[in-house]
């Protein structure tokens, strides 16, 4: 039985402590995991960049805000991610405003996905270990949602892309430019609806 409150409390690292962590790591010509290949740190380096654009431009949508602000009780948001996921740079720092505009109501850990494979092994997307990966955890760390790995939308456009081309490097262009042009609202939308689920 995973518990999932222990991992939280013991393993989770504050969305500072991450950003902290894949900087630390590229300084030293690595990034998280165990591939620290020249392409892994190019991807890792544009996610750092990507991740500091979203910081700066993101605001929250009204319906998400009126989400937050009518939640009764306090949840857990712990994100299973790694620093060289290019759709975890475009999401996480979603999940870290909306922590941070109501820290009472939510607190945001992160945990790498390598370091704790049982953990996302028990949460995959069609039998793959996908991330960014956003479990919502009651106050008995019991699991009440999981989302990611993107937007609904996203990830059926995803599947078409793959059926038109096996060149990750177009797909991956495909996947930033979705994400330039929607500016986290369908990622803002599907967890608004999720967070209206909660009490």
């Amino acid at each position: 039985m995973m518990n999932y409150s222990n991992i939280f409390d013991n393993e989770g690292i504050s969305y500072a402590d991450y950003r902290e962590l894949v900087n630390e790591l590229l300084s030293q010509k690595k990034t998280t995991g165990e591939d620290h290949s020249d392409a892994m740190l190019h991807y890792t380096k544009m996610n750092v960049q990507r991740m500091n654009r979203v910081d700066k431009t993101v605001t929250l949508n009204p319906d998400l805000l009126e989400s937050l602000k009518n939640l009764k009780k306090q949840y857990r948001f712990l994100v299973i991610s790694e620093g060289w996921c290019g759709d975890a740079a475009q999401i996480v720092p979603v999940f870290n405003k909306v922590a941070t505009a109501f820290p009472e109501k939510i607190s945001l850990k992160f945990v790498l996905r390598d370091q704790n494979l049982p953990l996302i092994d028990a949460h995959l997307t069609n039998g793959g270990r996908a991330i960014p990966v956003l479990l919502v955890l009651d106050e008995a760390g019991q699991v009440l949602y999981k989302w990611g790995p993107r937007p609904k939308v996203l990830q059926s456009l995803l599947a078409e892309w793959k059926k038109e081309s096996t060149d990750m490097m177009l797909i991956a262009e495909q996947l930033h430019g979705w994400y330039a042009k929607d500016k986290t609202q369908s990622t803002q939308e599907e967890l608004s609806a999720l967070i209206q689920q909660l009490d």
